[in-house]
């Protein structure tokens, strides 16, 4: 995977979160809990395995990498997060889930 484009993924997963986080189910969910801790540690990984190539990004995807950093670190994991999809409060089709979906497009990357 090209990290420029790791970058800009993470960048896009800190506007899902950011917008879903104001969702009253997608915001209680463990799906945003878990999801949220997984991409903080994919994030974290890139950091490590790509450091050098990193530092040499242009000034304007430097500033992206470091507004998504501190973006993710930021956000409010969900206090007691649960299943909202088994509680029967996610209306969502089975298997379709706002947030575990667009970390999925974004591993793809």
């Amino acid at each position: 995977m090209e990290p420029v484009n790791q970058v800009r993924g993470h960048h896009f997963m800190l506007g899902v979160f950011k917008s879903q986080q104001n969702d009253p189910f997608c915001s209680t969910c463990s799906a945003f809990a878990n999801t949220l801790k997984a991409a903080r540690e994919s994030l974290a990984k890139l950091e490590a395995e790509h450091a050098g190539v990193l530092t040499a990004l242009s000034p304007d995807l430097g500033n992206l990498l470091a507004v998504t950093r501190s973006g993710l670190a930021s956000l409010q994991d969900p206090p007691n997060p649960s299943g909202q999809k088994k509680a029967g409060n996610c209306k969502l089709p089975q298997g379709v889930c706002f947030i575990k979906a667009s970390f999925s497009l974004v591993q793809q990357i």
